[in-house]
């Protein structure tokens, strides 16, 4: 007869500890954002970039690029997916590489934008 000790207690704990730094990795990784000159919010389908003004500014999510490329007075000029978009507070949002784009504000210092997957396709 072989005896074997094995705690019951530390088995659903380790995996759900297991669990939850998965759950936390894919989401991570879904949202897959970084930036240079910008800070990023990510959820699963949607980021928003909050670019500096007067440097180079980009961020990577979603697998692309955004850039910001120029402002003059409300008008932002940004790059997405390799596509160049001219964007106003207040617009509809425009398609980019299968994305939604939108300015949420334009102030002296920084510009926020909001890049959304598209739900079409």
């Amino acid at each position: 007869m072989t005896n074997r000790h094995v705690s019951p207690a530390l088995t659903p704990v380790r995996r759900a500890g297991g669990l939850l730094a998965g759950l936390a990795l894919g989401v991570a990784l879904l949202a897959g954002c970084s930036s240079e000159g910008a800070d990023t919010d990510c959820g699963l389908d949607a980021c928003t970039v909050t670019f500096d003004r007067g440097v180079e500014a980009s961020a990577s999510l979603f697998g692309v690029e955004a850039k910001l490329v120029g402002v003059q007075g409300d008008q932002v000029t940004v790059e997405v997916a390799g596509e160049q978009l001219s964007l106003t507070t207040g617009q509809q949002a425009t398609e980019a590489g299968g994305f939604q784009v939108t300015l949420d504000s334009v102030t002296a210092d920084q510009v926020a934008i909001r890049v959304a997957r598209n739900p079409n396709g």
